[in-house]
């Protein structure tokens, strides 16, 4: 966990205004997270930060590949991410309850941690279903995989004709 303070930004001696901040994620930082779906990354996180007198407005911006796994070929391919999210926290002792799309900072506190918000914006980003881009052609699509695939989900006549049961339901609308 001790590498994720990198990504933290001390705004306490910052002017009223935009800063640029601008992070590098690699298989590090998702080293430090137990369970991630993601293993392997090169990505580019560019933090635009506006800092008022009452609140931080942080655009997130990520860019670059992961590691991912085709869920049809089984081959390894890199999967092209291109995030950008928006993060408002508040200046505030009180506890805001109600709405989770608002950070609560309290006035004794001088950073914000945001290896939380690029892990969660990430693992968000990736795909339910990962299929490698064109089927059979790229370099990454495992051409054996394919294959065996289609030969063992070939149809036979059997599984053509319809069960007479079937046929006896249908006269019932």
């Amino acid at each position: 966990m001790k590498s994720l303070k990198n990504y933290s930004i001390p705004f306490t001696g910052l002017p009223l205004g935009n800063h640029v901040f601008d992070f590098e994620i690699t298989d590090a930082f998702f080293d430090e997270f137990e369970y991630s779906l993601v293993k392997k990354a090169d990505l580019k996180c560019r933090v635009e930060l506006e800092k008022q007198e009452t609140m931080l407005i942080l655009d997130f911006y990520i860019n670059g590949t992961i590691g991912a796994t085709c869920d049809k070929c089984l081959a390894q391919y890199p999967e092209v991410l291109d995030i950008h999210e928006q993060q408002i926290a508040k200046f505030s002792d009180e506890k805001i309850t109600d709405d989770d799309e608002i950070i609560n900072l309290g006035k004794n506190e001088h950073e914000i941690m945001l290896a939380g918000l690029i892990y969660e914006y990430i693992n968000v980003a990736v795909p339910f279903i990962t299929r490698c881009s064109d089927e059979g052609n790229t370099p990454y699509c495992d051409k054996d995989m394919l294959a065996k695939l289609s030969r063992l989900t070939g149809t036979n006549e059997q599984d053509e004709s319809i069960d007479p049961r079937w046929d006896a339901l249908k006269k019932f609308k």
